[in-house]
């Protein structure tokens, strides 16, 4: 296939597009600074500005990436905005794409995967999340739920939708890992607040995965869990990720000093979802690293 990947330069899309290739498939890639694009990426993709800019190459899949990180600062009302903004108005572009090629060029791509996170549940507590729980309503809720909204506008043109709400994705070289890894490494690491909350998961290789499994498969379409089948609470983590790194972790950081520090943004830290990705299993997709235990290893060893 040829697959169109928005924010496809990303800490995710730098390891799908060369997997894609390797797949077989050709990989086009919308980015708002081409030439940065380029230099992360394997010289076969075909980096554009602009998803409408591959109305002359027409996709036949979709994989929407794009969107300005949720944590990389205070959520002040305007940063609020940029991130809605950032996402929808990458969404929309490939919903207008659809429109046009199903205009010009008589169907629109087969299927589109779009990102969405875990935050569309909100708090959750200790209760376990599958893709039927009712959500808690709050901004990442009211953030993820628009996002969704606008990806479903794919669908008035024929193509197959299916969402994906990621965990927390790990690996080398980016992602949670790459703000948590300095100060663990000092020894300086430790739980947030109680430790209580969870803390949904996945190995960027596994996600890679589940990407192309659901651009494969015909008859999957709607919203997945994207995380492992093992969620562990942030006091798991924390002591998991040390004992890998053979250092102590005896410095939390209590819950009004992140309060203080990143204002409404510390939900991201203080709350999260028992998140299991029940209808990626119930469709047979098997897991390369389902434990934090086997992703800490494969990341770290």
């Amino acid at each position: 296939m040829r697959v169109l990947i928005t924010g496809g330069s990303g800490f995710v899309g730098q390891a799908l597009c060369p997997r894609l290739l390797e797949a077989g498939h050709r990989v086009q890639v919308v980015s708002r600074d081409p030439q940065r694009a380029r230099r992360r990426l394997p010289e076969a993709c075909d980096v554009r500005r602009s998803a409408l800019d591959f109305v002359d190459v027409p996709p036949d899949a979709l994989v929407n990436l794009a969107g300005e990180s949720i944590a990389a600062r205070r959520w002040s009302e305007a940063q609020k905005e940029r991130l809605v903004d950032s996402r929808l108005n990458a969404t929309r572009e490939l919903v207008q794409l659809c429109e046009q090629l199903e205009a010009s060029h008589g169907r629109a791509p087969g299927v589109m995967v779009s990102a969405s996170a875990m935050g569309y549940y909100g708090d959750q507590g200790a209760r376990p999340v599958t893709e039927e729980t009712p959500p808690h309503d709050e901004f990442a809720h009211r953030l993820c739920e628009r996002w969704e909204a606008a990806a479903r506008g794919v669908t008035a043109h024929g193509t197959r939708l299916a969402v994906l709400r990621l965990g927390l994705v790990l690996d080398a070289g980016g992602g949670t890992l790459q703000k948590m890894l300095p100060p663990f490494r000092l020894g300086l690491g430790g739980r947030f607040g109680d430790g209580h909350q969870y803390m949904p998961w996945v190995h960027r290789r596994d996600l890679v995965e589940m990407i192309r499994f659901l651009l494969e498969r015909d008859d999957l379409d709607g919203a997945f869990n994207g995380s492992a089948p093992h969620p562990v609470t942030n006091a798991e983590f924390t002591r998991t990720l040390a004992r890998h790194l053979r250092r102590p972790a005896l410095l939390p950081v209590p819950g009004k000093v992140l309060e203080i520090a990143f204002g409404e943004m510390s939900r991201l830290l203080l709350t999260g979802a028992d998140m299991r990705p029940a209808r990626l299993e119930a469709a047979g997709f098997a897991f390369r690293f389902p434990t934090l235990d086997e992703a800490l290893a494969d990341i770290l060893g």
